[in-house]
């Protein structure tokens, strides 16, 4: 086979097998979304007020307008603006321009003309090179819908026909157009922001970007999202292979951009975190509950009392062992840990070092909130699905009996630590500018889905 068509079905290949396991997260984007965010860059930014100034100042080497002269715009309103979807193209937009334009008349006098244009654009949606979300101009149009002028009437007829064509024609696209490109400036600006890398503490750091082009509808824009994931040390963290990916979405709802994340994704972001979990566990940490000490030990399985030193303090140091494991379902989301609880004696006059060690697997409870732009996880003890002895230096033995106080001390302390190293939250993707507000958190197989209303943004 020429080398050439084994670069480009391996090529092929990759492709499909970087996108087997799905999105990690896909974004809604609704058309109300995308209208706060193109209105916000016309108005606040002042583009269309920028780009008329500078269509009116006088250059060197170009050739005056016929019919008028000193040029200048005294009185520009704020742009109506209606957004409509292009399904399978992008985004098409109208705005009705109201502004006053004042000059030198070619018969001696001031000329001032209220005008009213209405510009009409389509913008493609791609995806660059980088992953990320693009917008491109395809067309521009001006159609002059009005102008009053405050000549005399008997001169209107003629003035209003030179000025028409030698002037108004020519002079509104290259006023107005400009900014189509400079608004879709700014969106692109806002998607690159969204596709930019989002430390994680000190933990590594996250990039949503683009997995597949993007897809628009009548309704939104469907962003499929690669989450992707470094450790600090710059190691990428894959989504668990063996985890159901987003197979089906639920329907979006009316005036609401929709954020759902997949349980593979919250998988791979714990994974990055896991380090941050291990925490010693001494007595003075269990307030409430039976002493952690050796005693305590001989008590719950009576053939270590034969081996042990009474009351010496204990120390558990619990460690993740594997990749903690995120499911959802319709009714409840549970964290999974995969740890080790290693028994130590503390006591500085105790030949005995670590005692023995359990494989430990704990079913946690998670609780989903939006706070600032960020998914806050609130973790609380379900059950402990698994308690077994890994290895022991003291002998075998049964270790059921440690099964109920060892949930307690997780349930008390270690718990409460994995709440506190989660506090930083997972980033979201920014909404082209738009806040997280009045989110609504809520489940489906294998994933999150977060509905941002459009009226409360």
């Amino acid at each position: 086979m020429p080398r050439i068509w084994c670069i480009l079905l391996l090529g092929g290949w990759l492709a499909v097998s970087q996108s087997a396991s799905g999105p990690g997260a896909v974004l809604r984007m609704d058309i109300g979304t995308i209208d706060r965010a193109v209105s916000t860059a016309l108005n606040k930014s002042n583009v269309l007020q920028k780009l008329v100034e500078e269509a009116t100042k006088k250059k060197p080497n170009t050739k005056p307008i016929k019919g008028i002269s000193r040029l200048k715009v005294i009185d520009l309103r704020p742009p109506v603006i209606s957004l409509t979807l292009s399904p399978g193209v992008g985004l098409f937009m109208a705005v009705l321009v109201q502004m006053t334009i004042t000059g030198r008349s070619f018969i001696g006098g001031n000329m001032e003309i209220k005008v009213a244009a209405n510009l009409t654009a389509s913008a493609r949606l791609a995806q660059d090179t980088q992953g990320c979300p693009w917008f491109s101009t395809e067309s521009c149009h001006i159609a002059l819908l009005s102008a009053k002028t405050n000549l005399p009437s008997s001169m209107l007829p003629q003035v209003m026909s030179k000025f028409l064509d030698s002037t108004l024609q020519k002079v509104l696209p290259g006023m107005l157009c400009p900014a189509v490109d400079a608004v879709l400036n700014l969106m692109n600006a806002k998607f690159t922001t969204m596709t930019s890398v989002i430390p994680l503490g000190t933990a590594g750091t996250l990039r949503y970007a683009l997995l597949n082009p993007p897809v628009t509808s009548e309704t939104c824009i469907q962003l499929d999202l690669r989450t992707i994931l470094h450790e600090k040390e710059g190691e990428e963290v894959d989504l668990p292979a063996d985890q159901p990916s987003l197979t089906s979405l639920p329907p979006k709802r009316e005036a609401a951009t929709q954020l759902i994340l997949s349980a593979g994704f919250l998988s791979a972001e714990l994974s990055v975190m896991q380090a941050s979990f291990s925490l010693n566990i001494s007595n003075n940490m269990i307030l409430g509950l039976p002493p952690l000490v050796t005693t305590t030990l001989g008590a719950l399985i009576p053939e270590l009392s034969m081996v042990l030193p009474p009351s010496h303090p204990l120390v558990i140091e619990m460690r993740e062992a594997n990749p903690p494991l995120v499911t959802i379902a319709p009714d409840k989301s549970i964290v999974h840990l995969f740890s080790t609880a290693e028994f130590r004696v503390s006591s500085p006059d105790s030949d005995l070092g670590s005692l023995f060690v359990l494989d430990v697997h704990s079913d946690l409870r998670a609780q989903f909130a939006v706070v600032e732009e960020r998914l806050q996880l609130s973790l609380a003890l379900d059950s402990l699905s698994q308690v077994a002895l890994a290895s022991s230096s003291i002998g075998t033995f049964d270790e059921l009996p440690l099964k109920g106080v060892l949930a307690d001390i997780i349930h008390v302390a270690y718990v409460p630590s994995i709440n506190r190293a989660l506090r930083g939250g997972v980033p979201l993707p920014p909404l082209l500018g738009t806040p997280y507000r009045q989110v609504e958190v809520g489940r489906l197989q294998n994933g999150l889905v977060l509905d941002v209303p459009v009226s409360e943004i």
